[in-house]
């Protein structure tokens, strides 16, 4: 849906600030939010909830609306250089990472975005703390980073899978807090992290369309069967890493995701609002306005003499 949504042209940006719709649905980013020192119990969380939208057409002007918006604030951002956006996906497979990364991408200027995928670490990599990988893909001033996986997958696979003890893994999500921590404190980096929850069934679901779909076919691994049969092991351990990491300054939302629509919605929603909270600023000009209009007068006059 998101790629049928009209990209807001350059001019409309000033007008877009000043539109205040009557939307409904102002409470869904709070319902999502993990608040620091909540017990998470996903599957009492139900990942078919879609608020009061029955379809997706019914959601489609407030998604036209914050797709705009974001494209404003994004573009704000990028022009201020005093804030910097860190969006973290998380979720087993299937549930989606790549089809809300496309989603927010539309809406935004590549030219102040950096994607990141993170895959099982590399010889180097290994030979370095676990953070080591990380800290080059942080945004700068006026960027947004998005991580498709991230630094959580090393509370996750390694505890599922056995690679090491509870000794070893547990101590990490100190480690992981005092990371975010420092990215907020030092470089003003607002750090929004997303877990994508989808039902057994639903995954399941989107396997049997990745095999009927030639061009969906490129997906499958014989990995997505096996990690399938940890699913309870990765449920515990993503509601560990929840309630461990879920902090005021880098908070975790759990995004009910399997209506794609809905979780793209809601994504923006959350990302748009935490935005607007900045209080961002249009960038005084670094020329003498006046003397450029002189010149452009000056170019126009000689333009319209020949």
């Amino acid at each position: 849906m998101s790629n049928l949504l009209p990209k807001l042209l350059v001019g409309q940006r000033e007008k877009l600030k000043l539109v205040n719709l009557d939307l409904p649905g102002g409470g869904d980013r709070f319902e999502m939010k993990i608040e620091p020192g909540t017990t998470v119990k996903l599957d009492a969380i139900d990942p078919g909830w879609h608020e009061w939208y029955d379809t997706p057409e019914a959601a489609l002007p407030k998604s036209h609306y914050l797709s705009q918006r974001l494209d404003y604030l994004q573009y704000l951002m990028y022009a201020e250089k005093k804030h910097s956006l860190l969006i973290v996906f998380q979720g087993l497979d299937a549930s989606g990472k790549d089809g809300a990364i496309r989603h927010l991408l539309a809406a935004m200027n590549p030219i102040g975005c950096r994607l990141v995928g993170f895959k099982k670490p590399k010889r180097e990599e290994r030979d370095h703390d676990f953070l080591w990988r990380i800290h080059p893909h942080l945004p700068g001033k006026g960027e947004v980073s998005i991580f498709n996986r991230s630094h959580y997958e090393d509370v996750l696979v390694v505890r599922v899978h056995q690679v090491a003890g509870p000794d070893f893994w547990s101590k990490r999500y100190a480690l992981i807090n005092d990371f975010e921590r420092l990215t907020v404190v030092e470089n003003h980096t607002t750090v929004l992290k997303f877990f994508l929850h989808i039902s057994k069934t639903e995954q399941l679901a989107r396997f049997k369309q990745r095999l009927e779909d030639p061009t969906r076919q490129w997906k499958i691994s014989e990995a997505d069967y096996q990690e399938r049969s940890y699913w309870d092991d990765y449920m515990k351990a993503f509601e560990e890493a929840l309630q461990k990491t879920s902090t005021p300054y880098a908070p975790w939302f759990v995004v009910p995701s399997n209506h794609k629509w809905f979780r793209d919605l809601a994504i923006s929603q959350i990302v748009v609002r935490t935005l607007e909270e900045l209080s961002m600023k249009w960038p005084e000009p670094s020329v003498d306005i006046a003397e450029i209009r002189r010149k452009y007068h000056c170019a126009e006059a000689e333009e319209g003499a020949a």
